[in-house]
């Protein structure tokens, strides 16, 4: 009995480390505060650009700042491999490569040209910038 005691223990801390080590969508030990895998740009990104006020009318909206708009009819054509015009050698979105996407130097405010976006309001949360980076490396589709 004992020994089935032993066997049974054994049996559940591995199903738990198991399942521990796999959910690769469970709330990381900081918060909560890691993105979700498969980012809907639409439903996710989308809607970062307008709360964060980046799709106003005076920033990249009607006036279209720097080129860009970034309406919710128009944004994805106008970012997903589109040169920066700040720095045409770099694409503003760079499918499968946040770190070399201008979107995200802006953001993180490692451009060498321009100001950190958005300028006109906070700089965008990190977990924010990290749903946008996750988009990027998945791909940046147009989901």
């Amino acid at each position: 009995m004992a020994q089935s005691n032993y066997l049974l223990k054994i049996c559940l801390v591995a199903a738990f480390a198991i399942t521990g080590c796999s959910s690769k969508n469970s709330p990381s030990s900081s918060g909560g505060t890691e993105p979700p895998s498969n980012v809907s740009f639409s439903s996710e990104v989308q809607q970062i650009f307008s709360a964060a006020g980046c799709a106003a009318s005076s920033c990249h909206g009607a006036s279209q700042s720097a080129g860009l708009e970034l309406t919710d009819t128009v944004a994805y054509e106008n970012i997903v491999n589109v040169s920066s015009t700040e720095v045409p050698s770099l694409k503003r979105v760079l499918p499968g490569d946040a770190q070399n996407s201008y979107l995200i130097m802006k953001l993180e405010g490692r451009q060498t040209v321009g100001e950190r976006m958005p300028r006109l309001a906070p700089a965008l949360s990190t977990h924010n910038i990290e749903i946008i980076r996750t988009w990027i490396d998945e791909g940046a589709n147009d989901n």
